[in-house]
């Protein structure tokens, strides 16, 4: 009798010490949150089964154009912005709280405009319009299957080129990447934490890398350091306040998609600075951002990146010209009421 009581209570432990361990889960959702010890808070993405959630994305640069000096030029430049808005709903579909849920995406809408408008063609990031996806994610927000939006950048990629001629392609501005920029890169901030069971403390920092998007083919990347700055209260839970400071970062990881196959001339000006200079070396990058994580709820309330990209041409043109680029990008996300 002493045995089976022993191993009752053992028995009865065991499950609290991982029901505190896991939190409480009615229906497949969790409703109580652990919190880990020495002061960190567990910043995980909690799920929903069909709780959809809204978000608008802006994707906006200004580029400037520094032809340089030469005795054949008058330094003079070149100014020209473009903007991508989007609005993206996310709905769980599938609810594994020990494991990876699956969740459907709707680009609910996808616009562009440029200025100047030189009356190109429709913007390829506009075919994402009334498309979904599929993609499957941890609860740390890692996201473990990307097949199906690598699918559709593939498919918009095709809609950036002219009708061929004499077996010439010719490809129009996009803002393909910076679709790119915004859905592969979800939960980036929490994801990238190492040992994110342990949690993280406040002051604490860690390292990831996003991209970089461009209106040139440039398929670089942007060094970040996030920082859990502080946890404030909001209206509807607490806030976990995440810094963000960018650099240059290297070459693009192999296992990012390329909208855009075979060989092809870039339109406009940027194809036509990039045969001159034989291409762009990122000279600097600079930037900061912030992000505000409902840690109570598991979810992202809003972003805001903001960052100077410096570009150099690789060597010199023509007649000496060796032009400068400066990106001045801002990328922001925020969640809509449903």
């Amino acid at each position: 009798m002493k045995g089976i009581k022993l191993r009752t209570s053992i028995f009865v432990i065991t499950v609290f010490v991982l029901g505190i361990t896991a939190g409480c889960w009615q229906n497949g959702e969790k409703t109580v949150k652990q919190k880990p010890t020495g002061g960190k808070e567990l910043l995980s993405v909690d799920l929903k089964k069909d709780q959809t959630l809204k978000y608008k994305f802006v994707s906006s640069r200004d580029v400037n154009v520094d032809w340089g000096q030469s005795k054949n030029n008058t330094g003079q430049g070149g100014q020209s912005s473009e903007v991508l808005e989007m609005v993206v709903s996310y709905v769980p579909v599938k609810v594994n709280p020990y494991g990876l849920s699956t969740i459907r995406a709707t680009f609910e809408s996808s616009t562009v405009r440029r200025s100047p408008d030189k009356g190109h063609s429709v913007d390829a990031a506009e075919y994402f319009s009334g498309k979904s996806f599929t993609f499957k994610v941890s609860p740390s927000g890692k996201i473990e299957d990307y097949s199906e939006l690598e699918t559709l950048i593939h498919q918009a990629g095709e809609k950036a080129f002219r009708p061929a001629k004499d077996n010439v392609r010719i490809k129009e501005p996009d803002m393909i990447e910076d679709v790119f920029a915004t859905q592969w890169f979800l939960w980036d901030s929490i994801s990238s934490i190492e040992k994110a069971a342990d949690g993280v403390k406040t002051g604490q920092s860690w390292k990831s890398q996003l991209a970089l998007p461009t209106p040139l083919l440039l398929r670089k990347t942007r060094d970040v350091t996030y920082t859990l700055s502080e946890i404030k209260q909001g209206e509807k839970g607490r806030l976990a306040v995440i810094q963000s400071t960018y650099s240059s970062g290297n070459t693009a990881p192999a296992n990012w998609p390329s909208p855009y196959t075979g060989s092809f001339q870039i339109s406009g000006t940027f194809g036509f600075l990039g045969m001159m200079c034989k291409g762009f070396n990122v000279s600097n990058i600079q930037g900061q951002g912030q992000e505000l994580f409902n840690i109570d709820l598991g979810r992202t309330e809003q972003y805001k990146q903001e960052y100077q990209t410096e570009l150099n041409g690789a060597s010199p043109g023509l007649m000496g010209v060796n032009p400068k680029i400066t990106i001045k990008q801002t990328l922001t996300m925020g969640l809509l009421e449903n």
